[in-house]
């Protein structure tokens, strides 16, 4: 198993353990750091969604910084069960879990979201999948935040703005056009 850090916010320097589950491989420091910048420190008064949450960093993260609510959704019962002891370590209200897949939850979202995290397991075509279902999870001048195995140019109506490579990863912010 490894950790990683939170790198901003409230909650900066605290250690997340990292599931040993397939796939999983957390956004690392270098590129939150940047995503943070891009996207500004205070996320205050935002809805997040961490889609494919897998150990929870980028909502942790928004979490940290302020966001008002960060739902987390993950279909792997052994991620799962490691975002439930963090959250529950970290004692925030603002933070709400679902076990369950992506595709799923994005077909009948209970709320919209300002900021949508999606950073899949690579190779199986998920953000194809979740495209169509991106303006019903979308509130009015939502940002999405996409981590890809290539370069991306858009999603559905959403187009890049900002982009990064860190070694293999490809990571994106889109803006509706």
């Amino acid at each position: 198993m490894s950790r990683i850090r939170i790198t901003g916010g409230e909650w900066r320097s605290r250690l997340i353990q990292v599931a040993d589950a397939p796939g999983l491989r957390p956004t690392p420091d270098r590129v939150r750091e940047t995503l943070f910048n891009w996207l500004g420190q205070d996320l205050g008064g935002l809805a997040c969604l961490d889609l494919f949450a897998g150990s929870g960093i980028l909502g942790f993260e928004a979490a940290s910084r302020g966001a008002a609510y960060v739902a987390l959704v993950e279909r792997s019962r052994q991620a799962f069960a490691a975002l439930q002891i963090h959250a529950a370590g970290f004692k925030c209200p603002r933070l709400e879990l679902f076990c369950c897949d992506a595709l799923k939850f994005a077909a009948s979202p209970a709320r919209r979201f300002d900021l949508i995290f999606l950073d899949p397991p690579y190779g199986q075509g998920w953000l194809a999948q979740v495209e169509p279902q991106l303006d019903q999870l979308a509130a009015a001048g939502a940002r999405l935040y996409a981590e890809a195995e290539r370069p991306l140019q858009k999603l559905g109506r959403w187009s890049v703005v900002k982009q990064g490579q860190a070694g293999q990863v490809f990571f994106h912010l889109l803006e509706q056009a």
